[in-house]
């Protein structure tokens, strides 16, 4: 929804992924249909953010004779903000049950306005893996911005950012401070808004997966 292009940004254009983000976009969408939605997304973008993804050579026997065939060569952490990223974490572990879900809870402090970290549950061992980092929304990427702090504490080089729609504000900021973040998306939208929503978005995330809007 904007002209500006990023070099460490891919707007995921699939039929479907743009189809399904139209459905959970519709404020008549139920909270039941919405977390059902968001995680066929995530499953969806998942092939696309994994398409890098190293591979060994692995022979394997069928049936008839033995062919060439491969096995993953790394692994992978999940890592969802809370709470949003809930919904979309499920999704891609659905698609890859073998990679490991760490758990970041970050808030934004009323006076301050800083970002802080209350809750911090990563595997062990996490730098030897790639990662991927999901919040639903990178609107002002303030809770982004800390949660690759905290992964990029533990060594972690390999760091990816999954997210439903991002701003273009949000973008820039997440850039200035983690710009080696590759960031996937299917879709850039016009703005925030005065008070930081994305337009036109869809809503708060968290709220319509749990209902508690």
């Amino acid at each position: 929804m904007t002209g500006r292009t990023w070099p460490n940004v891919t707007i995921i254009r699939h039929p479907i992924v743009q189809e399904r983000l139209t459905v959970i976009r519709d404020k008549n969408t139920g909270v039941e249909q919405f977390r059902r939605v968001i995680g066929l997304i995530a499953r969806l973008m998942a092939f696309e953010i994994t398409r890098d993804y190293p591979t060994t050579p692995r022979k394997v026997d069928t049936p008839l004779e033995t062919c060439d065939g491969c096995t993953l060569s790394r692994g992978l952490t999940l890592v969802p903000i809370l709470r949003a990223g809930l919904g979309m974490a499920e999704g891609v572990h659905q698609l890859l049950p073998s990679a490991r879900m760490g758990h970041l809870g970050i808030y934004r402090d009323e006076k301050t306005l800083e970002p802080i970290t209350y809750y911090n549950k990563l595997p062990p061992n996490i730098a030897e893996t790639d990662v991927i980092v999901i919040d639903p929304m990178l609107a002002t990427a303030g809770s982004l911005t800390a949660a690759i702090d905290v992964v990029k504490q533990t060594g972690a080089t390999s760091i990816k950012v999954l997210c439903l729609v991002a701003a273009p504000e949000g973008i820039d900021n997440l850039n200035a401070k983690h710009a080696d973040v590759q960031i996937y998306t299917a879709s850039v939208d016009r703005c925030l808004n005065d008070k930081g929503y994305i337009l036109p978005g869809l809503g708060d995330a968290g709220d319509r997966i749990f209902g508690t809007a």
